[in-house]
């Protein structure tokens, strides 16, 4: 038991060293900075679904949040942060995998790993350059809901009171018996 010990401590202290490191001088984690990104994408494209990895990528080198892209959003982009894939070891759910290579923004109501449940989904606004702040409110106004379906919530559901008419000028089990009569 003493080696196993030993060996999750040390396993703890080099994640916990991992996550301390990928803070930038301007103190924008490489989480926080990948989900800056996402949302100024999405905000500049409001017609458009989702981004590829590199395209988030490139956004980070043009946007300059930090000196330079640092290597860990990419993998950000990639896996740390995406809500429907397993934590490795990042758990954010700050974006979600729509297809191989492509994201957007987490949205309430997508589905996400459960060993992300209970993780961050957006930065806190104090973690943020000032100039960036806004998007927050724009993401939990504008972007946050999920898309408003035109049956409801669940499709299934929104087939209720479709056939209520059905019977309207005849009881249901005469209804049942008049289609019999055909079956014999």
């Amino acid at each position: 038991m003493g080696f196993i010990n030993t060996l999750v401590y040390n396993v703890e202290n080099n994640i916990r060293r991992y996550w301390m490191s990928i803070q930038s001088k301007s103190g924008v984690k490489v989480a926080d900075e990948v989900w800056v990104v996402t949302a100024l994408l999405h905000r500049e494209n409001p017609k458009r679904e989702d981004f590829s990895i590199q395209e988030i990528v490139g956004r980070a080198a043009g946007e300059s949040i930090h000196d330079e892209v640092r290597p860990g959003v990419y993998v950000h982009a990639l896996q740390h942060c995406v809500a429907n894939r397993p934590p490795n070891p990042g758990s954010y759910r700050m974006l979600y995998a729509t297809a191989k290579g492509r994201r957007r923004l987490y949205r309430s109501g997508d589905d996400y790993h459960p060993k992300r449940e209970g993780s961050k989904i957006m930065p806190r606004k104090d973690d943020l350059p000032e100039k960036y702040r806004p998007l927050t409110d724009w993401y939990e106004t504008k972007f946050k809901k999920p898309e408003k379906r035109e049956s409801g919530q669940d499709p299934l559901l929104g087939l209720r009171g479709m056939w209520k008419g059905l019977w309207k000028d005849e009881h249901p089990d005469e209804y049942v018996r008049r289609l019999r009569e055909d079956w014999e």
